[in-house]
């Protein structure tokens, strides 16, 4: 079952024990470094998606979600882009503990809000009718037949599934760093819109496995104030990157859970968020965290996670 009681207090800056012996062996194997043969060709991404999208995210199509965005949605396609092009973070954004009211997801709720992007929630009765022909008699011999039925109602079959940003038929989410769960919960609301004819196609966006070279580079971590530097025990500082965890919100987690098919049959399109997306992070600097990317990016979960975005 998806994790639907995981909610925003539960989430935010949780508690994480540290993963046993076979919890990390599970851990490292839900992880895909690319789609399989249910992605879509890079060659459908790179007609559809515009370049200068791709030079700052890295973005992935499931069951033609670039097509169907690109062709058929164009008025919230623009809105996206626009929104994705105008999203810009620092470096002080990463280091600041978050939650529900960082700064982050805020950068796209300036741009998205007034353009009648709204956070929305899907809920529906099941009503289901049994009808079977029942024998009543006979005449002259033969069995006399009339037709029954009976309805069945579930009420709020659908509950309470929802979604930060919907405009029209089109769902878009942002995971910055939550617990991987999260995403189990995300797919789930989007295969449920769109089971529900409610949407065509959703968009999620996460951090990009690139960014963690950064986190290392970015030193200690601050609460949020943005000011003062964060402790995990007097004398001991929290650096910036043991916030993101093997079991949080980043493509490798998302990417693994569309290959397996967890979006129920609903059009996704990925989209990462990569060091490009840092306004303030150097060319040089980028050039040294290039050169590092081979390093083991991810440590083993930390003890805080920064709250659901």
């Amino acid at each position: 079952m998806p994790p639907d009681d995981l909610n925003n207090e539960d989430l935010e800056e949780l508690e994480i024990d540290q993963p046993t012996e076979l919890e990390s062996e599970v851990t490292k194997d839900e992880v895909a470094s690319k789609p399989a043969d249910t992605g879509d060709p890079v060659s459908i991404v790179e007609a559809k998606i515009p370049q200068d999208i791709r030079e700052r995210y890295e973005v992935f199509s499931y069951r033609n979600a670039a097509v169907i965005l690109s062709e058929t949605r164009k008025t919230e396609f623009d809105d996206l882009l626009k929104a994705l092009r105008e999203f810009k973070i620092t470096k002080k954004m990463i280091q600041t503990a978050g939650g529900n009211e960082s700064d982050i997801p805020k950068l796209l709720s300036t741009t998205l809000r007034p353009l009648g992007w709204h956070e929305t929630i899907v809920q529906g009765d099941l009503v289901v009718k049994m009808s079977w022909h029942e024998q009543t008699g006979t005449r002259k011999g033969k069995p006399v037949f009339e037709k029954r039925s009976k309805d069945f109602r579930r009420e709020r079959f659908l509950d309470g599934h929802k979604i930060d940003y919907v405009k029209d038929r089109v769902a878009f989410d942002l995971e910055w760093n939550s617990k991987d769960q999260t995403f189990d919960r995300d797919l789930y609301a989007l295969s449920a819109f769109f089971q529900c004819g409610v949407i065509d196609v959703g968009v999620l966006v996460t951090r990009s496995e690139s960014l963690n070279p950064v986190f290392r580079q970015l030193g200690q971590a601050l609460k949020r104030d943005g000011k003062t530097p964060d402790f995990k025990s007097p004398g001991k500082p929290r650096l910036t990157y043991e916030k993101f965890g093997a079991s949080t919100t980043w493509m490798g987690k998302l990417l693994y859970r569309m290959n397996a098919g967890r979006n129920g049959g609903c059009p996704v399109l990925l989209v990462g968020i990569t060091p490009k997306c840092i306004e303030d992070w150097a060319p040089e600097e980028a050039e040294v965290v290039e050169a590092s990317s081979s390093e083991p990016a991810l440590q083993p979960d930390s003890e805080t996670v920064e709250g659901e975005i």
